[in-house]
This record gives structure tokens, sequence and C-alpha cells, in this order.
């Protein structure tokens, strides 16, 4: 995919919906919560796309997700929710997920997704886009505004804990 050529908001949706989806379930464990989170991301994105720059797309929409999802943690952090209880009667309309986003789901396994969730959050971050969404060192640096080397870093330790937590 060329730089050069700007996408258009469905291209993006198109290409990178997946993506990001996975991207989303993995920093909040709650695939209600990933695909409101896919949703708040592409509309930043339909509203920032005729003002992107070309450089790093990848790395633009990297930081894009990152700074909804920290909006939305200080959102509830700010207005605590508690869930309904067990006994009421919740509406089973929900939409069942595709075949490839249930797979992606299921395929990490459980234990390894609630280690995920027990690590601090710059390090699951890393850690996520690297070894799931697969970026490199350097457009994790780009996407998280640190350096390289704090990159490094962070997978190091996150992976470490991910070891010592699921053994």
């Amino acid at each position: 995919m060329t730089e050069s050529v700007p996408l258009t908001w469905e291209e993006v949706a198109r290409i990178y919906g997946r993506k990001i989806y996975n991207f989303a379930y993995r920093l909040t464990g709650n695939s209600d919560d990933a695909a409101d989170l896919v949703q708040e991301v592409l509309l930043r994105v339909r509203k920032g796309l005729a003002a992107y720059q070309p450089g790093s797309f990848e790395g633009w929409l990297w930081r894009i997700t990152r700074n909804a999802f920290l909006d939305e943690v200080r959102r509830r952090n700010r207005r605590p929710t508690a869930p309904l209880p067990d006994e009421v009667d919740r509406w089973d309309i929900a939409s069942s997920p595709s075949a490839d986003v249930e797979y992606s789901r299921i395929s990490l396994g459980d234990d390894v997704q609630k280690a995920l969730l027990e690590l601090p959050y710059e390090f699951r971050e890393a850690v996520v886009l690297c070894d799931i969404v697969g970026l490199s060192y350097e457009e994790i640096a780009r996407a998280v505004a640190v350096p390289v080397g704090t990159v490094r870093s962070r997978i190091h330790r996150g992976r470490k804990q991910l070891r010592e937590s699921l053994t």
C-alpha cells in the first residue's frame, strides 16, 4: 500500500477494521467494549482523514486507537458504572462476531487473555501491538510516542510477566 495515495474512510474500515478490533479486544478484554472502541476509532479516522499528512499511516491509526482507549478509561474512571445483576433479563439480540474475529479471540486462550489483562497498560499495549497486531518496534514507538528502547523494554518486561503468570 502506498502512503502517497490517501485512503478513503471505507477503505480504512475494510482494510484495518479487523486489526483495530483485535487490538481493541486485547486491550479491553471484552467484545462489546472492543466493538465500541472500533466505532470510536473509525469516527475519529473519518474526522481526521482529510487532515492526515502522509507519513506512517499505521502509526497514525494506532495512535488514534490508543488515544481512544485511554480516553474511554479516563471517562470510566470519572463515571464508574456497575454491571446489571445476572438475574436481569438481558436482550438477546446481539449479533455474533465473524468467524475470523471469534477465532482470533479464542486462539489465544482464556488463560492468556486473562494474563494479558493483568499486565500494566504500557506493557500490555506494547506486547499486543508487537505480538498480535504485528507491528515492528519502530512502528510501535511512533504509535505510542516513546523511544524504541522503551518499547523494547516494555515488550521484554511484559513477556516476562506473561510467562510468570502462565507458569
